[in-house]
């Protein structure tokens, strides 16, 4: 019994030792992978704002705008997955000034745009309809998928080569990645706008896109040879 426990206990150094010389002969980098993308796709956080002396009045003159807008945008095709209402709240506010007090309702709503292209002619009708507040418009991308993908080939790809550069020197190698971690960016461009006005032409163009950056990080260990 005591030869069994000795060589148990012989076989487990000896593990234990082979994973430590393991963690030992490593080399650990950094590589990063961006890609520009033109966006296709457009979010508008907007928001529907009424006030007056009557609650209750108030509040349903904002159902009824809001109404008139959850119609204006299903004549527009716009799926009703990509209209959301964040929030609805009513509030008293006081003018301590006059001792005034008036009521305002607000809905929040986010309207997705699958296609850009309509971002001019759908503001133009959210506004005629009664929309009064955008919060922000920002971008993305339908292939975003496809984009970090992309970008997570190029991060690991320059991980490899700065290992490779890092242990030239020393005329040694890399092997196999015995580790990966990974995270990843978005960087989508937003606008930022307050109280909106139906003074302009659908013909105009109002905003520019411009790129959004997709870029992935990798921390890669290799063996170290």
């Amino acid at each position: 019994m005591k030869k069994l426990v000795l060589l148990l206990a012989v076989i487990t150094s000896m593990g234990v030792n082979a994973q430590n010389s393991i963690e030992r002969n490593v080399v650990n980098v950094n590589g990063e992978g961006t890609v520009n993308v033109i966006p296709d796709q457009v979010t508008i956080s907007s928001r529907i704002e009424t006030e007056g002396l009557n609650a209750d009045e108030v509040k349903k003159e904002n159902d009824k705008i809001a109404n008139k807008v959850f119609k204006y945008l299903k004549s527009q095709g716009v799926a009703e997955k990509n209209i959301q209402t964040e929030y609805v709240n009513l509030n008293k506010r006081t003018d301590y000034n006059t001792k005034e007090e008036t009521y305002v309702a607000n809905q929040s709503i986010s309207i997705k745009l699958e296609n850009l292209k309509n971002y001019e002619k759908i503001m133009q009708g959210l506004l005629k309809n009664g929309l009064n507040r955008i919060n922000s418009v920002s971008f993305s991308s339908s292939e975003i998928k496809e984009y970090q993908k992309e970008a997570r080939k190029k991060a690991v790809l320059d991980a490899k080569q700065r290992a490779e550069d890092l242990v030239a020197p020393l005329d040694q190698e890399i092997g196999k990645a015995v580790m990966i971690s990974e995270s990843t960016q978005n960087n989508y461009p937003v606008m930022r706008m307050a109280e909106m006005k139906s003074s302009q032409s659908s013909d105009q163009q109002t905003i520019a896109p411009g790129e959004m950056e997709v870029s992935v990080s990798v921390n890669i260990s290799f063996q170290l040879f």
